[in-house]
């Protein structure tokens, strides 16, 4: 052991915090890796796919993964580098079709068995998600359209879906977390907002009307505050989908950069956990709107790891990543992000909850202020080195280079 990290074991002792406890702790706590940061969430449908239903990426660094192949290569390097325990996050366009043209509503798990040997031999789990967007039948809505066909068409996607979900799930021995949301919405105010909720939600109740069994697939439903092209209305709002996770005994997913800049998704983990089982976290990073930025550590993804924490909640929620940024290195990017969201969970689990809560029941939140501000100088760099260091990982910016010596030998040459 370190003597910079026994200095800094000692200095959080003195406010009643074990940090080799922390750091045990952080060991166990997965993050799921999404996939569609590696290119650009093109997908494999198409080598012309064009993105569409609010999403939107930007910048053309080089490197971006062509194929499935690459995508996985890429995936392994940037976990490599990460300390802790890792998922794997697929959306449903990552399929793999052996060249054979395959209708979102025809995917099943022999598509994703590449995907699934692949994740058996890293020994990590995988996640999914529905894919509601960037295809000529979700122009503007896909579960709320008043056509029925194009409403069928989505529902059996999202049944396919969860069948594939089910599949990973069993094969990994535990759950795969299936992510349901959709672009349904409107750039200008809509009259008839009633009947496409119902619409909705009688189309995400058919799609989850088999029951499947939890120790495989756990369903959550994401909403969305707007996206480009549904600036005024979605159909999928926060109210909808927190009332459809209570009401149907499923998931609920926040992602931090699906409300108003103004709003702390730290202060829903709280309230959420009242009333519904499990949830998804999303840690993304907004600026002015939902632009899918990097994570970096920061007020934000710290408030929301600390209520989770604090809310002894790490076994009721699920923590992935979700952001895609073509401007910088793409593997530095899931680096930064996962690494970040970590440092986030380290710096709650260092916290002095027990003496923070004894001052505020105690009814003098002066000193609470105190000790909370006081606790932003201590040493947590120290304790997130040594935690990356027993993880056989490179501490602090070492894992740079690393990232800059596969640019030049392997994204840089594609």
């Amino acid at each position: 052991m370190n003597g910079i990290y026994e200095a800094a074991r000692a200095k959080y002792a003195e406010y009643g915090v074990d940090t080799d406890a922390a750091i045990e702790r952080l060991k166990k706590t997965e993050i799921s890796l999404h996939c569609w940061q590696g290119d650009d969430v093109r997908g494999f449908e198409s080598p012309d796919a064009v993105l569409s239903g609010g999403i939107m990426t930007t910048g053309n660094h080089p490197g971006r993964a062509r194929n499935a192949d690459e995508l996985r290569a890429d995936m392994a390097f940037a976990m490599s580098l990460l300390p802790g325990r890792q998922r794997v996050n697929l959306h449903a366009i990552y399929l793999e079709s052996g060249g054979k043209k395959i209708g979102r509503d025809e995917i099943s798990s022999e598509h994703f068995e590449n995907w699934m040997r692949w994740a058996g031999e890293l020994g990590v789990n995988l996640d999914f998600n529905t894919s509601m967007f960037s295809h000529p039948k979700a122009n503007g809505y896909t579960l709320a359209s008043y056509d029925k066909g194009i409403r069928d068409f989505w529902i059996e996607h999202g049944k396919r879906c969860r069948t594939i979900a089910a599949e990973m799930g069993r094969r990994q021995g535990g759950p795969c977390v299936i992510n349901h949301w959709m672009i349904d919405g409107s750039k200008e105010p809509p009259v008839d907002r009633a009947r496409r909720r119902a619409l909705f939600v009688e189309s995400m109740d058919e799609i989850i009307s088999e029951k499947m069994p939890e120790s495989q697939i756990l369903d959550s439903i994401e909403s969305k505050l707007f996206g480009i092209g549904m600036e005024s209305f979605t159909a999928g709002s926060a109210e909808l989908c927190l009332g459809y996770a209570m009401s149907r005994k499923i998931m609920l997913t926040y992602d931090m950069g699906h409300f108003h800049p103004t709003e702390s998704v730290a202060d829903k983990i709280s309230s959420a956990l009242l009333f519904v089982g499990k949830l998804l976290v999303h840690t993304s990073r907004g600026v002015r709107w939902d632009s899918d930025h990097v994570v970096v550590k920061g007020d934000d993804v710290d408030l929301l790891m600390q209520e989770i924490v604090r809310a002894n909640a790490l076994d009721r929620v699920y923590i992935a990543l979700d952001f895609f940024d073509a401007s910088i290195d793409r593997i530095a990017a899931w680096v930064i992000g996962a690494r970040a969201t970590q440092k986030a969970l380290l710096t709650a689990m260092l916290e002095p909850y027990a003496m923070l809560l004894e001052e505020e029941m105690s009814g003098d939140t002066t000193w609470r202020l105190a000790l909370a501000d006081e606790q932003k100088c201590m040493p947590f760099g120290a304790v997130w080195d040594y935690f990356c260091e027993t993880e056989g990982v490179p501490p602090g910016s070492r894992w740079i280079e690393s990232v800059k010596s596969y640019g030049k030998n392997v994204t840089g040459k594609r």
